[in-house]
Formats: structure tokens, sequence, C-alpha cells
């Protein structure tokens, strides 16, 4: 605390304000943080909807390679007279987006820092449209190639950007709400896909319109969040940052109900987080993509990341491939739309019941214990693999969607709400970027080895790439019971502490912090003894 003070004027009235704005966040109920926050509630969710179209998307190119008229369009005749869209073309498709996004991703975190969530979300909207008219209007699938590549720049901005906006526009007690409300957007966007995919699956194989409606359909998102973001408070973190106090305190006003009981005074606000960001700035000066690796922030941008590659890792390739793969076991092109259509409705149920059960069990325990289930249920998809029957092909694609119930339950969501809450306020920006690049990139690998381990073209294992999958769920949990802390409940600055304390995974829970300390050791358990923070 004493480098702090060298740092800051009034230090003593800061900390007092700053304690007393932390007392009354942690104390705020739900309900509570609603009435005091609406506007926040509100201008979050507006962001966030951008997630929808992109769900839209991903979920429309994988489904399109089981869609009789895009086969047709941009496949290969095969010798029985049918159309087919070879492997490498589905991995080309799927990974050009992929490669796109960690482009943007990367922009994304220079851009947020620089000219702030606003504009950079706004510049993103605009380019989407105008990438949306070459997908559309495709005459031939390298053109298609390139215009998901474009796609992707902009939903890589999405991708991140969302998740620190409502992390920084909300209290902690609508953290979990806010942030994994994001994953629900996701699978808003692939429930609508399904939807649309389902409608137009009937259409003849020689009718364009059965993939140029769901293209076109994809302009209903950007114009409406354009228009929204224009009005948007800046993020109150943002301005604090640049030193713009007096505008963090307007913004706040703008995002609460000062009228509320919980309100928090916009002073007392402001002051917790000019706390928090001065004390990191003592813990680490730099916000370079390199301070991500340097000292306690390599151990925050390894969690960060590892909990956004293991949603593929755990094998969710099954939600994304999904009426390929229903096709590949067996069933028709109707009833494959019609199991994703249900698949993604059980995955908003299970992503808003998280929202109940995040909160009771915390983070910790709800991601791991989701991944020791997703295993055991993709043992079983793997095991139907033994037996070619209509049967099968159904018990199979019953247990997939039981699966896609456990991974929004459990994984999906935590996964967001972890990745906003574990990077330090100074470097979250680029620390989700890194995340979701890395993501990015087992996310190209899967796309490239999940569409030949279900291709009669390729290695044609069906249903038994279950057991490859189930070994990577196993492999997650195992990963997670060691490194995965519980940062549920936690201000911002209590996490800098426990983290700067190198206070293990396990512990994060049960560790007090005292975290306006004059002194030294603001962590402390009962059998732990902290080697000191930065005070």
């Amino acid at each position: 605390m004493q480098k702090v003070a060298t740092r800051v004027e009034h230090l003593e009235e800061i900390l007092d304000d700053a304690a007393d704005a932390q007392v009354k966040e942690q104390k705020m109920g739900m309900m509570e943080a609603f009435r005091a926050n609406p506007k926040a509630v509100g201008w979050s969710m507006l962001f966030s909807t951008a997630i929808v179209m992109e769900g839209f998307d991903l979920t429309m190119i994988n489904s399109f390679y089981g869609l009789p008229a895009f086969q047709k369009r941009y496949g290969d005749r095969q010798p029985d007279g049918s159309y087919l869209i070879s492997p490498a073309w589905q991995s080309g498709l799927s990974n050009a987006v992929q490669v796109g996004s960690i482009i943007g991703l990367l922009i994304n975190g220079w851009a947020c820092d620089r000219f702030g969530y606003k504009k950079t979300i706004g510049l993103s909207l605009f380019l989407i449209m105008c990438f949306i008219a070459i997908t559309f209007t495709a005459k031939n699938i390298t053109v298609l190639l390139i215009g998901e590549l474009l796609c992707g720049f902009p939903w890589g901005v999405f991708q991140t950007l969302t998740t620190a906006y409502a992390a920084e526009v909300c209290p902690i007690p609508l953290r979990p709400y806010l942030t994994t409300y994001v994953n629900l957007c996701w699978v808003m966007g692939q429930f609508i896909s399904s939807g649309v995919l389902k409608g137009v699956s009937g259409y003849s194989p020689d009718d364009q319109w059965a993939y140029r409606i769901p293209f076109a359909l994809q302009w209903m998102w950007p114009i409406p969040i354009l228009i929204g973001t224009f009005f948007a408070p800046e993020s109150p973190w943002w301005l604090v940052r640049q030193g713009r106090l007096e505008d963090a305190k307007d913004s706040l006003r703008k995002l609460g109900s000062e009228n509320a009981a919980a309100f928090i005074d916009v002073d007392k606000r402001v002051a917790q987080m000019v706390h928090t960001n001065e004390m990191e700035k003592v813990i680490h000066e730099g916000t370079t993509y390199f301070d991500c690796f340097r000292g306690v922030n390599l151990r925050r941008t390894e969690i960060a990341s590892m909990v956004w590659m293991i949603q593929t890792i755990c094998g969710s390739g099954f939600i994304g491939y999904s009426t390929v793969f229903y096709e590949q076991a067996g069933l028709s092109v109707s009833n494959a739309f019609s199991l994703s259509l249900g698949q993604y409705a059980l995955g908003a149920v299970g992503t808003i019941s998280s929202w109940w059960t995040m909160n009771y069990f915390g983070r910790r325990t709800l991601y791991m214990w989701g991944l020791f289930a997703m295993c055991f249920a993709l043992v079983a998809v793997g095991g139907t693999g033994f037996k070619n029957s209509q049967s099968a092909s159904w018990a199979a694609g019953s247990v997939i969607i039981f699966y896609a119930f456990l991974y929004q339950f459990t994984v999906g969501p935590v996964c967001y709400c972890l990745v906003a809450e574990i990077p330090s306020t100074r470097l979250r920006a680029k620390t989700v970027v890194l995340a979701r690049a890395a993501y990015n990139v087992v996310g190209i690998i899967n796309n490239i080895i999940f569409p030949r381990m279900l291709s009669p073209l390729s290695w044609h294992w069906g249903r038994k790439a279950g057991f490859f999958w189930a070994g990577g769920c196993l492999l997650s949990a195992v990963w997670t019971f060691f490194r995965l802390p519980e940062p549920k409940g936690r201000s911002y600055a209590e996490l800098d502490i426990l983290f700067d304390d190198k206070v293990p995974a396990r512990k994060f829970a049960t560790t007090a912090v005292d975290l306006f300390a004059r002194g030294h050791n603001p962590s402390k358990e009962d059998e732990y003894i902290p080697s000191g923070g930065v005070h």
C-alpha cells in the first residue's frame, strides 16, 4: 500500500470510499443490483446480442454441409449421383472464419484499449454488414471462403468485446448473469439458425434460396445494434484507465438508477476503480500483450486460455457438427435438423439454469463436474458405434442432445464468466483476446479433424469418435481440479491480491482477503500462510 500511496493523492480518503463501495457491492443481492443498475443490464445485453449472429452463422455454415441445395451448388458429384462437400473444403470454410477471427481478436485487443468499446464495436458492426454481402452473392466456393474469412474479422471483435464490456459495466452480483448471457446469445443464434435450416431443408436441391435466405437473414442483427451503440455509455473502467474520472462518473450515472436504495455513490465507485487500477500498476506496470505473459499475469492468461480451449477439447464439435453427425449416423435430413433444433432449445434451458447453480455451487465446481458428466455421455455415444441400426442412431442422437444440455449447463456458460473475472482490469481486453485466440487455434485443429472423423470419404469413425473426445473431457477435468480457482463473489482487487500472493487454486474460495489493509499480508487462511501482497 505504501507504493500506491506514492502514486495517488488523498489515498486515505480514496481507501475509505473504495472500502465503502466494495462492502455495499458485495452485500448487494441480485434483485437489488438489478434495480440499482437496470440500464447496465440493458446495454450489456444489447452489446452481447452481436454474438447471436455469429452463433447463427457458424451453425449455419456447418449445417450447410448436410443441406442438399448447398451440397449441389458448392459440392462435388459422387459416383451415385449425389453431391458432397469434401472434408478439405469443410475444414477450409470453417477455418476461414477461425483465421479471420484470430486477426480480428488481435486488432480488438489494441482497439479497445486505444479507442474504447463503443467505437470498436460500432466499426465492426458496419464492416459485418458489408462482408455479409460477399457470402450472400458468392458464385463459387472460393468466393464463399473469402467472404467467411472477412466476416471473421468483426466476429473476432464481438467474441471478446461483449464479454469484457459486460464484466466492466455490472456490479459483482450481476457478473455471472451478464457474462454468461453471452453464451445464451450463442445458443439463441444456433437455435434460430437450426430453425431456419429446418425450414429450408425441404427446398428443392435446385433452389438457390435454400442457402441464400439464411445468408440474407444475417442482416437483421447489425443495424439495430449499431443504432443502440450510439447511445450506449462507455465502460467506466476504461474511462478510469484513461484518467477521465468525471466521464467515468457520468457513465456510472447512465448505467445505474440513482433513486434505487442499493445504488452506490459514483464518487465511491470511481474511488474503488482508481484504487484497483493503481494497485494493478504497482503489480504490473505495462498493458501490452507481452505483459500478459509476465509475472502473475502468466497464470491468469493460462487459466483464461485453458477454460476457453476446453470448450473445444471436451468434444463440443458434436454440437456444431450435429446435423452432419446425425445424417452420417443414419437419420434423414429432416430428422437431423429436427434433432439439432431440439438440441439448441435444451441448450438455452441449460444456460438459463446455470445462472442459479453457478451462484450456489460456484464456477469451479460446476465447470469440473460438468466435464466429468460429459465424459460419461461421450463414452455412451462411442458405445453406440459398435451397432449399425436405426435404434443405435437414435440412441446416439439422444445422448448427443443430453450432452449438449450438460455442456450449455456447465462448461459453455461458466467459461464466459471465468474469462471475464480472471484477468486483471488493466489487461482484461488483451487477456480475453489471447484466450479466445487460443480457443480459435484449437478450433482450427478441430475443424480439420472433426469432419474427417465423421465423413465416409475419410476416417469414417462415426459415433466411435465419442471415445476420442471423452479422453479430452477427462484430461480437462484433471487440469480443472489442479489449476482452476474459484472467483465467485470476489472483487477484481481481491482477485489481484490472491493471484499476487500465489494462492493455490483449491484455496481461493477459503482464503480471506483484507483488501484495504495498511500493512502486509492481505490474504490469509487458517492453514495457509501467504507470501505477502503488494501493500
